[in-house]
Formats: structure tokens, sequence, C-alpha cells
């Protein structure tokens, strides 16, 4: 792994096995929009799914989920909204999910999976 962005695909992989292993249908991974960055986009059931996938190592003082600033949700949210306009699927149920990724103590990876972490408001 090279650099942030080799890291963050590694940890992308990791996320969609273990989202595929879940049942959620990845359609796109890296999607880059004006409104920012959208890590993995998938399908659970009839849902669009944006994923934004957080890793953090062991020692950190913050753990992946708290470390999505107010200012980095909205970007995503932003990134999302331009997505659905471009792709024009304003009417189809989405949400934006979270993946927190970090060293597990009995398995290589300790994943937690938060449905619908960032709401537009």
């Amino acid at each position: 792994m090279e650099g942030k962005r080799g890291i963050g695909n590694h940890y992308e992989g990791v996320a969609a096995r273990y989202l595929k292993s879940r049942g959620v249908i990845i359609t796109d991974q890296n999607v880059y929009n004006r409104g920012g960055e959208i890590d993995l986009i998938g399908r659970d059931g009839s849902t669009l799914v944006f994923f934004e996938v957080r890793f953090r190592g062991e020692g950190r003082l913050i753990d992946p989920l708290t470390s999505i600033t107010y200012p980095k949700q909205r970007k995503l949210l932003r990134a999302t909204a331009f997505y659905l306009h471009r792709h024009g699927l304003w009417d189809c149920t989405s949400r934006i999910d979270v993946i927190g990724i970090t060293p597990g103590t009995t398995s290589k990876y300790r994943i937690q999976w938060i449905k619908n972490a960032i709401q537009a408001g």
C-alpha cells in the first residue's frame, strides 16, 4: 500500500467485501464529482446507499465514526446530491451509511456499519 490513496483503496476493499457478505450489491467505488468523493455506492435491497469508509489504526484518540466532522458531513451530502441529480435518481430511496474499521482483537478487523448515519437537516 502506497500513500493515503493506497491505504484508502485497501480499506474500501475490506468494507466492500464485508458489505457483499451481508447482501449489499456494490455498484461503484471512488466516485468523484463537483461535490466531492463517495467511497462506495451500493444497493441494500431497494435502497441506494452511499458509503463513507473510515479507518483508524491502534492508538488513535478518536474512533473512525466520530472522525467525521461537520464539514465532512456537508461534503458527503453535497456529493450524494450531485450524484442523485446527475443520474436522475431524486425519487429513489437512498441513505448515507458509515463503515468504521479498526484493528480487531479476535479477528483482523473490527467493522462497524452505521446505517443512515448522515442525514440532510
